[in-house]
């Protein structure tokens, strides 16, 4: 049985010095590979540095919400490059986030649109952060290019937006938020999403799965992610492990 986690930030503080660690604990529990995500300037470099230097880790490059702000010229011509890099395999993770407002409104779905203009001249997917702001995503999904794929990741609506999305072709990443007890709108649309369109992430160091909530996450608990999303569906965590595997590398044209 294989696993990739598909988000998560091994370019973060907590891991910093200790990845090779962290990627042999992963390979303890199946997980194979892993997409870095790259978030701001720090973090996108960082996140090439790591793919360059582990044969199983990917990276992925964007602007999110929090430094839509700062992205300009000189900033899209250095995602750009970053963008053409082997092992960078994404876009994100960019998009919308109303909860911290840390950019204005408008920049935020301005800087989010245009990035994907940026993923679809280069032909790459996009990986979209979307948080309290679900109709403005919607929106401006629905009026963009998507031919080359898009990630909803973290993805915690209910089965009506599950339903939207899916009409855009979007495919959707639980965390371990899909694992939580009170989670019942993710729950349901875990239940409900087709197989061809799962994929499992961590989004770690955060949103730690069951049974070690209220831990520092770590990619090695995509297990436990994929795990839970087999018990609300009652299929074999191997089902789930072979549809999210096969998504993910689809999806991302890993080799």
């Amino acid at each position: 049985m294989e696993l990739i986690d598909n988000h998560t930030h091994l370019n973060d503080t907590p891991f910093r010095g200790k990845e090779q660690l962290y990627l042999e604990r992963a390979k303890g529990l199946g997980v194979n590979k892993l997409i870095c995500v790259g978030q701001d300037p720090e973090f996108n470099e960082r996140a090439v540095e790591l793919a360059n230097e582990f044969d199983n880790v990917y990276a992925m490059v964007g602007y999110c919400p929090d430094v839509a702000k700062d992205y300009d010229e000189q900033a899209e011509a250095t995602l750009i490059a970053q963008l053409h890099e082997k092992k960078v395999v994404a876009l994100g993770e960019i998009g919308l986030d109303y909860y911290w407002d840390e950019s204005p409104r408008d920049l935020q779905q301005q800087v989010f649109a245009r990035q994907i203009e940026v993923a679809h001249e280069l032909q790459l997917p996009v990986n979209i952060h979307t948080r309290d702001a679900f109709e403005d995503c919607y929106n401006i999904l629905r009026q963009s290019n998507l031919e080359y794929g898009a990630i909803l990741h973290n993805f915690n609506g209910d089965p009506e937006w599950l339903e939207k999305f899916m009409a855009l072709n979007i495919n959707f990443s639980y965390s371990g938020v899909v694992s939580f007890t009170k989670a019942v709108d993710v729950h349901a649309s875990a239940k409900l999403v087709p197989l061809d369109r799962l994929l499992v992430e961590t989004d770690a160091p955060y949103l730690t799965p069951k049974p070690y909530r209220g831990k520092q996450n770590e990619p090695a608990y995509v297990h436990y992610v994929a795990q839970a999303i087999a018990d609300l569906r009652e299929i074999s965590l191997e089902e789930v492990a072979a549809a999210t595997y096969a998504n993910t590398v689809r999806v991302y044209g890993l080799e």
